[in-house]
């Protein structure tokens, strides 16, 4: 007898699987089995990893899926009966091809048309999808055993003889499962008269959702991750018994010795079933190619005439190198890749949709350049065409390209449109339980204290691809914490179990894949938290399919780019941005000044200390800095810049190597000058060298030791000379090779940092020439993030351009330009929609400008988008303030002149006529409501209002007053809390001890477990806010400085926070407002002094406070300061008291500023 396991739950059933795929194939390789399923709740998510996992164990995958089966109709969005019953369980196994693809049409459309809590399917789809594909009856959620459970035997038998008719005699089983659970006693007793009655065979499974025994504590903690429980909640979901694992033939066996058949028969389905899965076959979609071209000719047809276009007159070479292109590109099959890919791109263009100059390796293919996919030249930045599509490495070509950040989306409606919308879906991904991540979850599971758990997380270091093992080996304090500490131990053990299972899916930001057919004949189909449809596979699986996957990346800097150009035409028609010189030297210096903020990728603090260190000469520079500034590489900074500034330093180990590393003065920075110096000195070929790369980024030790022998000695039988056969001695040659191994691991690629350079230089010449239409345009961007708005005024402020309110004469939805000035976007102002903006600029142009507020109102009206709410907002933000009154004034009477018009409204609506209808228009003036003489609100008041409807403070800053006096105090500002876009991490870092200042714009008290309070406040600055938590004690002592609009400094230490901006715990606080005093005192030399010291004593003996006192002895000119027990507070009667004695000319009272404090 033998047996397999035919219910099995990996990681993939979100929600409840702690089963990982590598691990399971193992144990039951292991236990001695031959074949193993896998039965995901209503998903294949992890079908293709299992069948590679399996295959490499030499064990046969079984693909399935435990389907949700729907009591009606799965259209039905309505639950029939109790919430039980929204859907019945039911496993499908495939038991061929045909079989596979019907399961993924099956559970495609659970998630496409089903979806209702569950994916559901319904006996309808069952029954058109149903070759190929066995059925058990799964656990005592299905239909046959629920009837059972509720004593409904017939009715559980005539749905197990309704699922036979489907799947076909010998295609359904009957599933005995016994996890000491009562009830399936009672079923399986049911079952076994069941299978005599009908002939129906029985099947025995064990619900497999843990690898061994001892994960069920685990996976019951993953439970409560997925739930939002703790362990120790009453009432939630758990699995109790603890038997749901990888069980051994020998368990099974004792479990069902009443039905040995049932056991059998699982090894009896594993041996029908067998589904070869295709890979690496390509799966392009057809381009429509205009009557009488074959897409090849097209091809040909659109690259040389882009070839004139872009070069005039082409040299020979360049024609032959696009020959060149276009032979592989043909030889290869991406011929349609490519012409679909310039049909879109072509198409944003045409639209009007801002495309980035390339990104990736596409930019170093002529075909690209001429065909308009890339803008940067090949020829000129030696690009090269290998990188990207290598004749010797059969892969998937790969161009991603940057839209419009607001309009990407319309191309990928339009692709939709044009291969149909079944044959274009976004890709999904996974969100997976990362180290930090696990171990702060199963901390809050298991109800340890925050900060104890926090403490932990943060041993963890923040680098890419770490794990709990890895953070153990590296962490020295961590280990010793896991070894001493029973929690600490339970806690990791806990979290390293559940390390790396996924815990969510979403979707893939930018994939999309373009198929030849409806892609769920190659791929199931799931959908996105938004409802949009999705792969179940991730991008990697889709590729290693043969399916075409494409980047459709918004970048936001191309949209600022887009508006900042559309802004400068105003003032210079002609300007256009993809013809401006490159090689401007003032804009180089510009850059090389560091005022990079807002600059693509230069915007961080350390590109722009190292943009001032560099002072770039040419693009070249910029595309070296931005492939430098990365953690590894950095370490060859010094040598590039010492290049740079002193060329006599710059040695080459062969004159050889010079053309190729002259323009980055002898470092090695590009992964494309590793593949020319392997051509160039070995006589590789470039398909070869990019091999060679390859190996050396991806660390393959045994690859490279035999290249090693090739590149130095040779290899005549694949044509490859060698560096000796080229006059390199062989000292010289491999310490050419060491050097190249130690920076492949770094190199970036040159034309991914190319495109990226173009953009980053576009960005630093609007700057600089049109710095006002470049700040508005940046501030656009950010227009629904108050507190990156804030930052960016801050910036405008420092370059001496005003910001203007908004203004609903001059101002327009988007932040814009105003003689020479920023006029804030009326779009930001809250609760004003755009349709409200639209109207208003319509209005304007049609009519001229509004006089007053009784004229703006009556005109809005009349288009019917006018409501109290925007009237009161736009008089808050300042946008009325053109109309002759103050905000005052304006707020008292707006509702009155509201409620008028709407009433003059339905009396004209009716016919009736009014009095204003009779008088003459020079009468007029004498019927429209006065402004009331109420003056305006204090300066406090209209920021209040500012801050309330634009998110920040326009007009002015309530702390701009104390701006001198709180640069001098603060270490840090509330932005440097902020998370960096490309680090992903802030300026402050944990643990460091830093000093804020700002207003208290929010306070949150609540009480710890032993009914202490404590508070967390947030802080605002002149750039933004952070929050700041003051535990129970500091609460006490600085109670009376905690109220909101208190402006204060804080002394705290940093905590940095997973994927949040940082916080601040509180130390010391201090009011703006306190000053230090010191009071002086001098005396004619030291012997005077000491005579009177008792009598000074005697004075300030009974006085306490924070003042110093200071000694002054004129003829030593010595100062001496009495010790702290000493301080007093100095006030009226201790001066008189002091002056009486002393003499008013020699008792002084010094204020000292607050920066001496902390």
């Amino acid at each position: 007898m033998s047996f397999a396991h035919l219910h099995v739950h990996t990681e993939y059933s979100l929600l409840d699987g702690s089963n990982k795929i590598k691990e399971c194939v193992a144990r039951v390789k292991e236990l001695g089995m031959n074949s193993v399923a896998i039965t995901d709740h209503g998903c294949m998510f992890g079908v293709i990893d299992f069948y590679r996992a399996a295959r490499a164990q030499g064990i046969k995958p079984i693909l399935g899926c435990e389907v949700y089966v729907a009591p009606g109709s799965r259209f039905d969005k309505e639950a029939v009966g109790s919430g039980d019953d929204r859907y019945y369980h039911l496993v499908l196994l495939a038991e061929n091809d045909e079989g596979y693809h019907n399961l993924m049409k099956i559970v495609s459309r659970g998630y496409t048309e089903g979806y209702y809590y569950k994916p559901r399917v319904d006996l309808e789809l069952l029954r058109e999808f149903h070759e190929g594909i066995i059925a058990l009856s799964a656990c005592l959620a299905g239909e046959v055993q629920k009837n059972i459970t509720r004593g409904m035997y017939s009715e559980g038998r005539a749905a197990a003889l309704r699922y036979e008719e489907i799947f076909g005699k010998g295609n359904f089983f009957l599933e005995l499962q016994d996890h000491g659970i009562p009830e399936q006693q009672t079923v399986n007793q049911a079952l076994m008269r069941m299978s005599q009655e009908t002939g129906i065979e029985l099947v025995a499974t064990n619900d497999v959702h843990y690898t061994y025994a001892e994960d069920a504590k685990p996976h019951d903690i993953l439970l409560c991750i997925q739930t939002g429980k703790k362990l120790s909640d009453e009432n939630r979901m758990r699995y109790d018994g603890g038997q749901y694992y990888v069980k051994s033939e020998q368990e099974m066996a004792a479990l069902f010795p009443y039905a040995k058949e049932a056991l059998e028969n699982t090894q009896k389905i594993a041996d029908r079933c067998h589904v070869e899965i295709e890979f690496g076959v390509t799966k392009l979609p057809k381009y429509d190619v205009p009557d009488g071209y074959t897409s090849w000719e097209y091809l040909q047809k659109l690259c040389y005439e882009g070839l004139e276009r872009r070069y005039g007159n082409p040299s020979q070479e360049l024609k032959d190198r696009l020959a060149y292109e276009l032979g592989t590109i043909q030889h290869m099959g991406y011929v349609d890749y490519f012409l679909i890919v310039w049909d879109f791109i072509k198409y944003a263009k045409d639209h009007g949709i801002a495309v980035g100059p390339g990104r990736g390796s596409a930019a170093g293919s002529i075909v690209s350049y001429c065909l308009g996919i890339t803008t940067i030249d090949p020829i000129r930045y030696q690009l090269l065409f290998e990188r990207f599509l290598n004749p010797e490495r059969v892969s998937m070509p790969d161009i991603d390209v940057d839209f419009c950040y607001e309009r990407r989306q319309e191309v990928i409606d339009y692709v939709t449109r044009k291969y149909g919308k079944d044959c274009v879906v976004q890709i999904v991904t996974f969100g997976t339980l990362a180290a930090r991540g696990v171990i702060r979850d199963v901390g809050r599971v298991m109800d340890l204290p925050y900060a104890f758990v926090d403490s932990i997380a943060k041993m963890i270091p923040q680098e890419l691809n770490i794990t709990i093992d890895k953070a153990l080996k590296e962490n020295p304090e961590l280990r010793k914490s896991y070894q001493s500490d029973e929690t600490v131990k339970n806690l990791i053990d806990m979290a390293k179990r559940l390390e790396g299972l996924p815990r969510h899916c979403s979707m893939h930001a930018a994939g999309v894949v373009i198929s030849q057919k409806p892609v769920d004949e190659y791929v199931p189909l799931s959908r996105a938290a938004d409802g949009t449809i999705t792969t179940q596979f991730i991008m990697t699986t889709l590729e290693e399919l043969g399916l075409l996957k494409m980047d459709f990346l918004g970048l936001r800097t191309l949209t600022v780019i887009q508006n900042a150009v559309a802004l400068a035409k105003r003032k210079d028609p002609n300007l256009l941005i993809d013809q401006i010189d490159y090689n401007d030297q003032a804009v180089l210096d510009y850059i090389g000044t560091g005022k990079t903020d807002g600059i693509f990728q230069l915007e961080s603090a350390g590109m722009k200390s190292f943009m001032k260190e560099l002072k770039p000469h040419n693009l070249e520079d910029i595309i070296a800095g931005i492939s430098l500034y990365r953690p590894g590489p950095m370490d060859f900074i010094p040598q590039y810049i010492k290049g740079k500034n002193d060329r006599a330093s710059i040695t080459y180990d062969c004159p050889q190597l010079e053309p190729i590393l002259a323009p980055t003065y002898g470092c090695i920075v590009y992964q494309e000058q590793v593949m020319q110096i392997v051509q160039e000195l070995a006589g590789y070929t470039l398909g070869r060298s990019d091999l060679l790369r390859r190996a050396m980024s991806k660390k393959k030790g045994d690859v490279m030791q035999k290249e090693r022998q090739i590149f130095v000695y040779g290899d005549e039988a694949n044509n490859v000379p060698g560096c000796i056969k080229n006059g390199i001695n062989e000292k010289t040659a491999n310490k050419i090779y060491d050097e190249m191994i130690d920076f492949a691991k770094y190199a970036f690629n040159k034309s991914h940092a190319a495109a990226y350079a173009v953009v980053s230089y576009q960005t630093a010449w609007l700057k600089y020439y049109y710095p006002v239409e470049f700040m508005a345009a940046l501030m656009t961007s950010v227009i629904e993030n108050p507190s990156k708005v804030s930052e960016y005024i801050y910036a405008c402020r420092q370059m001496g351009i005003k910001i203007l309110p908004p203004d609903i004469n001059k101002g327009e939805a988007n932040f814009s330009v105003d003689e020479g000035n920023i006029r804030y976007g009326l779009a930001a102002i809250k609760s004003i929609g755009r349709p409200v903006i639209k109207a208003i600029v319509e209005d304007r142009r049609e009519l001229g400008d509004f006089k007053n507020l009784e004229d703006f109102i009556t005109r809005l009206s009349a288009r019917e988008i006018l409501n109290k709410r925007t009237v009161e907002n736009l008089i808050k933000a300042g946008a009325l303030d053109v109309l002759g009154g103050t905000r005052k004034q304006f707020m008292s009477i707006y509702i009155q002149i509201v409620e008028h018009v709407s009433q003059e409204k339905k009396y004209s609506m009716a016919g009736q006529m009014t009095l204003f209808d009779l008088v003459g228009e020079d009468q007029k003036e004498e019927f429209q409501i006065k402004l009331p003489n109420v003056g305006e609100y204090t300066k406090e008041n209209l920021l209040g209002f500012e801050k309330e409807v634009l998110g920040i403070y326009v007009s002015g800053h309530p702390l701009e007053q104390y701006e001198e006096s709180w640069r001098k105090v603060i270490s840090a500002t509330t932005a440097d809390f902020q998370l960096n876009d490309d680090t992903g991490r802030t300026k402050v870092h944990d643990g460091a001890k830093e000093i804020i200042g700002g207003m208290i714009t929010d306070k949150t008290v609540k009480h710890t477990k032993t009914n202490q309070m404590m508070a967390f406040i947030t802080v605002e600055d002149l750039l933004g806010t952070v929050e700041v938590v003051v535990f129970p004690r500091d609460y006490e002592k600085n109670r009376q400085f905690l109220e909101v609009d208190s402006k204060v400094f804080i002394r705290g230490r940093v905590s940095e926070e997973d994927d949040r901006p940082s916080k601040l715990i509180c130390e010391k606080i201090i009011p703006f407002e306190q000053k230090k005093r010191e009071l002086w005192i001098q005396f004619p030399d030291k012997e005077d002094y000491i005579k009177n010291e008792q009598i000074l004593f005697g004075y300030i003996a009974d006085s306490e406070g924070d003042d110093e006192v200071v000694i002054y002895c004129a003829k030593e000119k010595a100062i001496k300061r009495l010790p702290k027990n000493r301080n007093i507070l100095v006030n009226p009667q201790i001066l008189s008291r002091l002056m009486n004695h002393f003499g008013e000319s020699r008792v002084k009272v010094v204020e000292k500023a607050i920066e001496n404090h902390f």
